[in-house]
């Protein structure tokens, strides 16, 4: 009976992961299937062809979107990660007079959708000058509240002694942040990484608005004005080939820190 029951197990675990990543695998094999066996559905074309690919290279200047975006995505992760640490310290292990009240703002922040400050943003872009900039791709996202708070729950759940021992050999704030703390949240620090980078890197609305000559515009907003604008000329395959280039990076940083990503979402809980 148990051993019937372990069968049904994995065979409903193991159909609910093929009913996820099917679709990826067919959006992969599409993109290197002729124009005419697209339409058929089939998992695996008549013939592999990489047709699509150079196709897309030779439309778009995909190679310099592809560095603009990993410059800016690496730029925001990496101040996402420095920012928020030291807001998230702040607000756990610092004692100051309405500290509470900042957290619930913040925490309120993360209610409100991106379009309702996505007007005053641009006013500000346009104010400072840094419209067709880097600076308005990456500054409006140094910071994160989600980031704040997962920061904030992981040092809550340090001890204290850790801390207080470093201020006695002299440390700084910023010091027992980065050397002393940084060291024993890791799991914390790359699953908030993942997510900046993810969000980052596949964001379309805001640089849309804020970006319109093509030497800086990132991968995303290349690839849906390819996709809608006309230069793919209604050819599915080389749309999804402009797909799968596009979301490769992203399969491929989720694999390597899979382990420490589902660490971290399993011990970090809301401490008060």
């Amino acid at each position: 009976m148990k051993l019937l029951k372990k069968i049904l197990l994995y065979t409903i675990l193991t159909a609910a992961a093929l009913s996820f990543i099917y679709p990826f695998i067919w959006m992969i094999m599409a993109s290197l299937s002729p124009e005419h066996d697209i339409n058929s559905l089939i998992l695996f074309p008549s013939e592999f062809t990489i047709e699509n690919y150079q196709s897309m290279i030779s439309k778009i200047p995909i190679g310099r979107a592809l560095l603009n975006s990993t410059f800016v995505a690496t730029i925001n992760t990496g101040f996402s990660l420095i920012f928020s640490s030291m807001v998230g310290y702040a607000l756990s292990r610092m004692d100051f007079k309405g500290r509470n009240l900042i957290f619930f703002i913040i925490i309120f922040t993360m209610t409100l959708p991106f379009l309702i400050t996505l007007i005053p943003n641009y006013i500000l872009m346009v104010k400072f000058g840094w419209v067709d900039t880097y600076l308005s791709l990456t500054v409006p996202f140094m910071i994160s509240a989600f980031a704040i708070l997962m920061f904030r729950q992981a040092f809550m759940g340090l001890p204290q002694a850790i801390i207080d021992a470093a201020r006695i050999d002299g440390c700084g704030e910023l010091r027992i942040i980065f050397t002393i703390l940084w060291p024993n949240i890791k799991p914390t620090i790359i699953m908030v990484g993942i997510l900046a980078f993810m969000a980052s890197w596949n964001e379309v609305l805001w640089p849309l608005i804020v970006i319109r000559e093509e030497n800086l515009m990132t991968m995303p907003q290349l690839v849906t004005l390819f996709a809608v604008g006309g230069r793919a000329e209604a050819q599915i395959g080389v749309k999804l080939a402009s797909a799968v280039f596009l979301a490769t990076p992203i399969v491929i940083t989720y694999l390597f820190f899979q382990k420490y990503f589902i660490q971290s979402m399993a011990t970090t809980g809301i401490k008060d």
